[in-house]
């Protein structure tokens, strides 16, 4: 039995038949028979939106109409028993206590959950926009960032260095270590720390096109099927600079950066001692014009990075932290957005999260899925019901400069610093303190 269509599905198939694509090859891009693509293409030219809807191969007297009651309690009974178990658990169970009774398939026992209320809030996937495989040419059109694993070091305790590297040139932008201190609690870098490097790798060489990262969670928001962009890439989106992702389970799309969490590693922690984080980072940087200066590199004719490309010194795109909030512009971000497609479940007291922010829209849509697009001349989200109607603008929340920042300060002058330093101040000094020449 073929699984039933998703509603993002139908919206594919009429949106790739109007870019001139025939029923067979979107049968084949999308992996559905021809009858189904047909089916869906008809329906839209006829009825429209509202026909992508339409819930097909139900009974009108409900799910499972045709089966015992007995049957049908006995299914909802064994949902509310074992919320965890899924159709095809409850099938099998049936099967096994009773080989010779009528069993309802998999996908009808689904529906009947469905229409019971019992089903799982299972969100739709889309992705996000622009996650397309950049092809690179030159210095500075893709950088490619990760962070290593921790590693012990004496006095310092665990440390995780974020590594940044030209995909062209082989430049070592930067290596920024993160400290998780000498207890065995790893601290995973976080916002601050990967726009604490960045910020430091655009001073030294400027601002790159593109960055490429892996799916953590940072980058990445992996508890949503339908994902919204993080603060730190929407942060990279206000500054002109795309974020990509590698495909999952590829560790071969960061393989350059990769292999330099070796090359540090070789170069500033085997064997080596540092008292304090300042101490490290300065090893660090002082190899980092070693490496690119002067380290002959295997995949370059066994030239420096530098010497090989002497225009990886700059971009051409100036950075400096204290014009930050004059970079960052908030109508590149409206403009990416606009571009993108969610879903999510109303709950019941009506209200949906997107972006880590709460919306209530009506909790006569308690259990209903949404779909929500972005107006980039309201700075809103425009939300529709399951059959395309408009619901209503909502503007959105939780993003402007101060917020992209962080707790960064950007005018310099009036710089201060809170006393005792908490680890977000203590991560501003480091800033500025590598800052000096």
């Amino acid at each position: 039995m073929s699984r039933a269509t998703t509603l993002e599905e139908r919206l594919k198939i009429n949106t790739l038949s109007e870019g001139g694509l025939t029923d067979q090859a979107i049968a084949e891009k999308m992996g559905r028979s021809l009858s189904v693509v047909r089916k869906w293409r008809r329906r839209h030219q006829k009825e429209g939106r509202p026909g992508l809807a339409s819930k097909m191969g139900r009974p009108r007297q409900g799910a499972l109409s045709s089966y015992p009651e007995k049957m049908r309690k006995q299914i909802a009974q064994m949902r509310q028993n074992h919320p965890g178990w899924g159709p095809k658990t409850i099938y099998t169970e049936i099967s096994l206590s009773d080989a010779e009774k009528r069993i309802p398939a998999p996908a009808s026992i689904g529906r009947y959950l469905k229409e019971q209320g019992l089903s799982r809030n299972y969100q739709r996937h889309t992705q996000l926009p622009n996650s397309e495989k950049p092809t690179v040419t030159k210095p500075h059109q893709l950088w490619k960032m990760d962070a290593s694993g921790p590693k012990a070091v004496p006095e310092l305790g665990l440390v995780a260095l974020i590594n940044i590297s030209d995909c062209v040139s082989r430049l070592r932008a930067m290596s920024y270590p993160v400290i998780s201190g000498k207890k065995r609690v790893t601290h995973n870098p976080d916002t601050a720390d990967y726009q604490a490097a960045l910020r430091l790798a655009f001073s030294a060489y400027g601002m790159p096109e593109r960055i490429q990262v892996d799916r953590a969670a940072v980058f990445h928001d992996n508890h949503s099927k339908s994902p919204f962009p993080t603060r730190l890439h929407l942060w990279l989106i206000a500054l002109g600079i795309d974020l990509c992702f590698s495909r999952p389970r590829m560790p071969t799309d960061q393989a350059i950066v990769e292999r330099s969490h070796q090359l540090w590693d070789q170069q500033c922690l085997q064997g080596q001692t540092y008292a304090t984080w300042q101490a490290l980072f300065h090893r660090l940087r002082k190899r980092r014009k070693f490496i690119n200066q002067y380290l002959p590199c295997a995949s370059l004719d066994n030239k420096p990075s530098l010497i090989a490309f002497p225009d990886a010194s700059f971009s051409g795109r100036e950075y400096r932290p204290e014009y930050e909030c004059e970079l960052l512009d908030l109508s590149r971000l409206w403009s990416y957005l606009a571009k993108g497609q969610w879903f999510r479940r109303i709950s019941k007291v009506g209200t949906f999260s997107i972006g880590g922010q709460q919306y209530y829209l009506d909790y006569s849509l308690a259990r209903q899925q949404v779909e929500l697009s972005f107006d980039p001349d309201l700075s809103a989200f425009t939300c529709l019901d399951e059959i395309g109607a408009f619901l209503a603008h909502i503007p959105i929340e939780g993003i402007s400069v101060d917020t992209l920042m962080g707790d960064f300060p950007y005018h310099l002058p009036d710089f201060q610093l809170h006393l005792p330093f908490d680890w977000k101040s203590l991560q501003v000094v480091r800033l500025f303190e590598t800052m000096v020449s």
